[in-house]
């Protein structure tokens, strides 16, 4: 990371009321959590954000509202006005292939279908930090049910539980 520059934190998910806690929306969620009950959002470049510091980093939360398959639209508009580098960029986002609850960090790499991650990987290239929190597979659990009506789902009592553990316990910079 850029240590003179902000880092921007993009947390993808859906607007509005109809998508909250969707399983999708694990991203917003995580923001939420981090920015705290009393932070101040406001909108900007099609997108909410809200400003902090966090371990000595200048940090800005972004939950686009492009919805999800055009959150690079969002991204691309907000580094270009903050000028920030690809190294700044953290994306939160859920994760099929993993169980719920686990969380996994990387650079780059390919989207494995995210429709959230291609756009931004179109409008920015792919070579961000990445912290996907998996919210499992419905094939994986024996449910007959297609992703992308899992993803719109929303949690059960336990899958939430291990969610909210997952988004209390996020590491940002991976210290």
């Amino acid at each position: 990371m850029q240590e003179n520059k902000p880092v921007l934190v993009v947390g993808l998910g859906n607007p509005g009321t109809t998508y909250a806690r969707t399983r999708h929306n694990v991203g917003f969620m995580a923001l939420d959590n981090l920015a705290g009950a009393d932070a101040t959002w406001k909108k900007e470049k099609n997108a909410l954000t809200a400003t902090m510091t966090l371990d000595g980093h200048r940090v800005i939360l972004v939950k686009p509202q492009t919805y999800m398959n055009n959150s690079g639209l969002a991204v691309g508009a907000l580094m270009a006005f903050y000028k920030i580098p690809l190294d700044n960029l953290i994306v939160i986002h859920d994760d099929l292939d993993l169980a719920v609850g686990d969380v996994r960090r990387k650079i780059g790499g390919g989207s494995a279908g995210h429709n959230g991650i291609k756009s931004i990987d179109a409008a920015v290239g792919q070579n961000y930090h990445r912290i996907r929190i998996g919210i499992g597979h419905p094939r994986q659990l024996g449910l007959p049910m297609s992703p992308a009506d899992w993803v719109l789902g929303k949690f059960d009592d336990a899958q939430i539980a291990a969610i909210d553990a997952a988004i209390n316990n996020l590491d940002l910079f991976g210290n």
